[in-house]
C-alpha cells in the first residue's frame, strides 16, 4: 500500500512540474515514514530511485516555473541522506544515446500555461528528456552479463593467470609524469601494461604536437577533422620541443581525445564502449579528485570473472562529444591504479569480443601473455588499427587451402616499428612504417616505448629518392637478364626517352660500345650527370641525403639525481627517459654502388674529383644502439648520434 501511495505522489510532482502549477485540491503530504528495519536491497533501491526522482522533479518544478504566475511550493520528503556509493558522472549528452528508467509521463494533448503564454509540445518533451537524465544521473551503467564477464576475464587473461600478472594490470593508471622534461609522457611503474600505455602515448603526442589549438573541441578526433589539419601541417609546420610549457589541461584533454579516438576507432567508427567502476564518483569541491578515487577503490580487488561482474559497469556512447564529455569528467578514474587495466577492456567491448575472437590468428591463448604479462601484439594493434589481428605484415598472407594470416588492413594515424625486423624475425608492412603522423610504438623483446618527431616532412621522399626510383623502375623493365642487372643498347635507349635522361654524345657512345649497359655503370655515369639533364648530380653537395632530430621516449621510471650532483644535497627522483637522436639518411642506393662510385671517381684522377664531395659524409660520431636497429628499419642506413645515456628501448 505505502509504495502506491509513494507512486500517486511521485506522478503528481511530475505533472506539476511539467504543468507549472499545482492540481486544484492538492491531497495533503503525509510524511515519509522511516526506512523499514529488514528492507530487502531490491525495495530499498526502488525506494531510493523514487527519492530522487521527486527530488529532480522538485528541482525542475523551480527551474520552469513561469514568473508572471509562481505555483506554490509542493511539499517534498528531502531525500534520505545516505553515504553516497554514487556512480560515474555522466554529463547529459548532446543527443540521447543511453536508454534510462521508464518515467511516468504526462498526456499527449497536455499544455503548459502561464497567462497567455502557450509551450508547445515539443519544449515539454524536450524539458522530460532533460528531466529523464538529470534523474538517470546516478543510475547509469550497464552490469556486465555472467557470462560476458566470464568470456572477457578468460579472453584476457586465461584460465591460469598468476597474482603477479594480475597485480601487475591492478596498479598501473594513466597518468602523465611531473617532471617538466618529460611532461608530455605517461609514467609506467608496471611491466605489463606497456602496449596498451606506449600506444595511449603515441596518440597523446598526436594531439599535444599537431592538433593543440583545437583540444577544445570535443570532435577533434573525428577522421574528417584530422584529414583537413594533416593536409595543413604536413605542408607548412614544426611542433615545439617544449614540453615543460605544456598546461595540465592541455595534457588532460590530450589524453581524453586519444582514449575517444581509440574506442571510436575499435568499434568501427559508430560507437564507443567505456568501462568503469561502479560506485565511484567524480567529486567537484573539497579533496584533491584523485585522491576520492583512490580511496573509493580501496578494498576493490579484480582477481577473477566473478569481480569483473560484480565491480565493473559499461556505458556505450555513439557521439563523440558524449563520450569525450564523460571521460573528461571522470578521467581521475583512468588515473587510478585500475586505468590500464579499464581502457583495455574499454577496448575490447567497443569492438565486441565476438570481433576480437574472430581478428585473431589462435583466440586460445589470452590477450596478456605468460609467464609476465606482457601485452599480446594483438592488444597493440587492437589500439592501433581498431582490429585485434595478430601480425603487423600490410593485408592478408593467403596460405592456400582457404587459410590467411591477418594483417594491418589499412593506413593508420601512428605507426609500429619493432627490433624483431631487424632481427628478421617479422616483416614490418608500410601501413604502419609509414603511418598519418610521425609517431612510432617501438616494440623490443619485453617492452614498448614512443619514437617520434616534431615535422611530419621527415617521412616524405626528397626529390632525388623519387628520382632514383623511377630511373630504377624503367631499368628493370628492361632487364631481360632474369636480374642480372644488364639490358641491351635498344632496352637502354628506351629506358632514356621514359626518364627524360640526355647523356652527351661521348658518354653515350662509351655506355653503349660493349652492346649491354650494366646498371652500376649506368649509376655511374648518372652520378655525374647534372640533374638538369636528367642526371643525379646535386648542385648543393648533399646526394639526396636526409637529416633531422627525432625522439625516443621511455616511460618507466627511472631514478636520476634531482640537483647538481656535486653538491651532496641531491635527491633520487623517479622520472621517465626521453633521448633526442640526431639522423641522417644517405640516398637508397648501396653502398656497393656508393663504393664503386668512390673507387671510380678516385682512380680517374680527372676535374670530376668534386663528385667525391657531393657523396655521403662518413659519419664518424656515429652511435649504435637497438633503437638504432629499430629506426634504420625505416631509414635504411640511418646514421644516429645523441648527448648523454644510450636511448633504451627495454
Amino acid at each position: 500500500m505505502g509504495d502506491r501511495d509513494e507512486e500517486e505522489e511521485l506522478q503528481m510532482a511530475l505533472r506539476m512540474s511539467l504543468h507549472g502549477s499545482p492540481p486544484a485540491q492538492p491531497e495533503p503530504k503525509r510524511s515519509k515514514p522511516p526506512s523499514p528495519a529488514g528492507e530487502s536491497p531490491e525495495a530499498e533501491a526502488r525506494r531510493k530511485q523514487r527519492e530522487l526522482m521527486a527530488a529532480a522533479a522538485e528541482k525542475r518544478l523551480r527551474a520552469v516555473a513561469p514568473p508572471a504566475a509562481v505555483a506554490p511550493p509542493v511539499t517534498v520528503a528531502p531525500p534520505v541522506t545516505v553515504a553516497p556509493p554514487a556512480a560515474v558522472v555522466v554529463p547529459p549528452p548532446s543527443q540521447p544515446t543511453a536508454v534510462v528508467a521508464e518515467q511516468p509521463s504526462a498526456p499527449e494533448d497536455v499544455k503548459v500555461e502561464s497567462e497567455s503564454t502557450v509551450v508547445p509540445m515539443e519544449d515539454v518533451k524536450e524539458a522530460e528528456v532533460e528531466l529523464e537524465v538529470d534523474v538517470g544521473e546516478e543510475e547509469k551503467g550497464e552490469e556486465l552479463h555472467p557470462e560476458l564477464a566470464e568470456k572477457l576475464w578468460l579472453m584476457v587473461f586465461g584460465s591460469g593467470v598468476s597474482k603477479a600478472v594480475l597485480a601487475q594490470w591492478s596498479n598501473q593508471g594513466i597518468r602523465f609524469s611531473s617532471d617538466p622534461e618529460t611532461a608530455m609522457g605517461l609514467v609506467q611503474h608496471e611491466g605489463g601494461p606497456c602496449g596498451v600505455l606506449a600506444t595511449v602515448q603515441a596518440y597523446v603526442l598526436k594531439y599535444l604536437l599537431f592538433f593543440s589549438d583545437n583540444l577544445g573541441n570535443p570532435e577533434v578526433s573525428d577522421p574528417s577533422f584530422a584529414l583537413g589539419q594533416r593536409r595543413f601541417y604536413q605542408s607548412s609546420f614544426a611542433a615545439r620541443d617544449d614540453f615543460s610549457s605544456l598546461t595540465e589541461d592541455g595534457k588532460t584533454r590530450a589524453l581524453v581525445h586519444a582514449m575517444v579516438e581509440i574506442l571510436f576507432l575499435c568499434g568501427t567508427g559508430k560507437r564507443a564502449v567505456v568501462a568503469f567502476i561502479g560506485g565511484v564518483i567524480r567529486e567537484v569541491s573539497g579533496l584533491d579528485n584523485n585522491q576520492k578515487v583512490d580511496a573509493a577503490l580501496e578494498g576493490i580487488s579484480v582477481e577473477s570473472a566473478i569481480d569483473f561482474q560484480k565491480v565493473l559497469r559499461i556505458i556505450t556512447f555513439t557521439s563523440r562529444k558524449d563520450a569525450f564529455n564523460m571521460l573528461l569528467a571522470n578521467i581521475p578514474l583512468f588515473r587510478s591504479r585500475l586505468g590500464a587495466m579499464l581502457f583495455l577492456i574499454s577496448s575490447l567491448l567497443s569492438r565486441g569480443l565476438d570481433c576480437i575472437q574472430a581478428d585473431r590468428d589462435d583466440p586460445s591463448q589470452p590477450l596478456v601473455t605468460a609467464p609476465f604479462g606482457h601485452a599480446s601484439q594483438e592488444i597493440v594493434n587492437l589500439l592501433l588499427c581498431g582490429e585485434a589481428v595478430p601480425n603487423v605484415f600490410d593485408g592478408k598472407m593467403d596460405l592456400g587451402g582457404g587459410m590467411s594470416l591477418k594483417g594491418i588492413p589499412s593506413d593508420v594515424e601512428v605507426g609500429f616499428l619493432t627490433l624483431l625486423e631487424s632481427l628478421n624475425l617479422c616483416k614490418v608492412g608500410q601501413y604502419l612504417k609509414c603511418p598519418k603522423w610521425p609517431i612510432w610504438v617501438v616494440g623490443s623483446e619485453s617492452h614498448y616505448t614512443v619514437l617520434f618527431a616534431l615535422n611530419p616532412n621527415v617521412q616524405e621522399e626528397n626529390e632525388l629518392e623519387e628520382r632514383e626510383s623511377k630511373i630504377r623502375r624503367a631499368f628493370d623493365a628492361q632487364d631481360q637478364s632474369g636480374g642480372g642487372g644488364f639490358i641491351a643498347v635498344e632496352g637502354f635507349q628506351q629506358v632514356l626517352r621514359d626518364t627524360d635522361i640526355t647523356f652527351p654524345s661521348d658518354k653515350l657512345d662509351d655506355l653503349c660500345n660493349a652492346g649491354v649497359i650494366v646498371w652500376s655503370e649506368f649509376w655511374q655515369a648518372l652520378l655525374q650527370l647534372d640533374k638538369r639533364a636528367g642526371g643525379m648530380k646535386d648542385p648543393t653537395g648533399l646526394m639526396g641525403k636526409k637529416q633531422f632530430t627525432i625522439y625516443h621516449f621511455n616511460g618507466i621510471a627511472k631514478s636520476v639525481l634531482n640537483g647538481s650532483g656535486n653538491t651532496g644535497g641531491s635527491t633520487p627522483i623517479q622520472r621517465p627517459r626521453i633521448c633526442k637522436l640526431n639522423v641522417s639518411v644517405p640516398p637508397r642506393w648501396t653502398q656497393d654502388e656508393y663504393l664503386a662510385d668512390v673507387v671510380s671517381s678516385s682512380a680517374s684522377g680527372s676535374k670530376n674529383d668534386s663528385v667525391l664531395s657531393l657523396a655521403p659524409p662518413v659519419q664518424t660520431a656515429c652511435q649504435h644502439a637497438p633503437l638504432v636497429d629499430c629506426i634504420r628499419t625505416r631509414w635504411p642506413r640511418a646514421a644516429c648520434s645523441w648527448s648523454g645515456d644510450v636511448p633504451s628501448i627495454v
